[in-house]
């Protein structure tokens, strides 16, 4: 595919404003898809840090074909995310959400690419910020350009301490059939097996941020207070598919006064690494 070529000109252009009607059932829907047991996250007061996604999943990708060609659209893999969080979605929230392309850069195994997507309210009050870094499979666009998302690597030296807090949870058989609409991810390899066969996959994965939610609440349950409000940021990388049945260890140490680094594994493998938690104090 050496006629392919990023379009650096396409940097940096706003999507234009897309809009999100917070509800109670939405929030209550979302937090039962992805086993949250936080009595606020249940009933619908509060949203799971990770909700923040559905407003912004309109904007998610619609950035990328002004400066990656739709032809290598099959190859791309979400990489990592990160979310700042200014203040929780709560039901009634009317929310504007964009998004832009950052930047890329380019290596022999493939090229690392970041979104940038903002959440306001229709007054302008900016309630979260993410990063979205995707991956390009096996195309090296031969250059950097532009600023990717900031980095956020796990402190090897703490592994020589013991973990602060470690948690076990399950991914249920039906997990992705309930996160998808919950969600509005209907990408039919979390759901069709034959799809997900075709594409190189041993059967349906879990969605990565139906992984990431259910980590989130394990972290705020642990080290949080079970208090949403305290969390400004989390991010993670994506390392690899987490299957229907599967269960998740997270183990979670101290990374500075207010910070938390984690690392996710299915037995030995891990499948979320990179984690990091800060909160207010």
């Amino acid at each position: 595919m050496a006629e392919a070529r990023f379009d650096p000109s396409g940097l940096d252009q706003w999507t234009e404003w897309s809009r999100f009607e917070v509800t109670r059932e939405r929030l209550a829907q979302y937090a039962a898809a992805t086993n949250d047991p936080i009595p606020a996250h249940r009933s619908g007061d509060v949203a799971n840090p990770v909700f923040a996604i559905v407003p912004v999943f309109a904007s998610l990708l619609e950035p990328a074909p002004e400066v990656v060609p739709v032809a290598l659209f099959g190859r791309i893999l979400h990489g990592m995310q990160d979310f700042r969080f200014h203040r929780p979605i709560r039901p009634g929230d009317e929310l504007v959400s964009r998004g832009r392309m950052t930047g890329y850069r380019g290596r022999p195994s493939g090229t690392r690419a970041a979104v940038y997507l903002e959440s306001r309210t229709e007054d302008g009050e900016l309630v979260n910020e993410q990063y979205v870094t995707f991956f390009v499979r096996g195309f090296d666009t031969g250059e950097t350009r532009g600023e990717l998302a900031p980095e956020h690597r796990f402190d090897e030296s703490s592994r020589a301490r013991p973990p602060v807090a470690k948690t076990s949870q399950h991914v249920d058989e039906d997990q992705t059939y309930r996160y998808s609409p919950a969600a509005g991810d209907p990408m039919p390899i979390h759901l069709d097996p034959e799809v997900a066969k075709d594409s190189g996959l041993p059967g349906i994965i879990a969605h990565g941020l139906c992984v990431m939610a259910i980590t989130s609440w394990a972290l705020l349950n642990q080290v949080g207070g079970s208090e949403v409000d305290r969390l400004k940021r989390l991010a993670v990388r994506f390392a690899k598919p987490v299957l229907p049945g599967q269960d998740l260890t997270t183990e979670i140490r101290r990374a500075g006064d207010t910070g938390y680094a984690f690392e996710t594994t299915v037995g030995d493998t891990v499948v979320l690494k990179d984690g990091l938690a800060e909160f207010a104090s």
